[in-house]
């Protein structure tokens, strides 16, 4: 099991801009820093997903998927994540080819990074 994870951004404040405003709709805030140049978000009262600054250009590549509760949720979260800065990498739709309910969006965040909110319950 996963305690938490971090992606290494290039511009820290772009970055936990746009964090803080697509990850709201999944209920994910920020909690807390780590000194300026670390921020850990998650559900209270614990982080799990970290961003932090490289002063090397961060690896893309990486794909984080964040579990929506409902279809709308994905569907806010891409509209979030677009306004935010963020860049279409898959609208909200099934995935039928990873199983029957998969709805998931895909957006790459300032750096590349592939950021994904994903619901597997049936609709309804």
């Amino acid at each position: 099991m996963l305690d938490h994870v971090t992606l290494g951004v290039s511009d820290f404040e772009q970055s936990k801009q746009f964090y803080d405003r697509a990850l709201r709709p999944l209920g994910i805030t920020y909690l807390y820093a780590d000194g300026e140049r670390a921020a850990g978000y998650g559900i209270k009262p614990k982080a799990f997903f970290w961003i932090s600054w490289r002063e090397m250009p961060p690896q893309t590549g990486a794909h984080i998927a964040f579990t929506a509760k409902d279809r709308a949720t994905v569907d806010r979260f891409h509209q979030e994540a677009i306004a935010a800065g963020g860049r279409d990498n898959g609208p909200p739709g099934m995935r039928p080819n990873y199983h029957p309910n998969y709805y998931g969006a895909f957006v790459l965040d300032p750096d590349g990074h592939n950021i994904e909110a994903v619901c597997h319950s049936p609709q309804g």
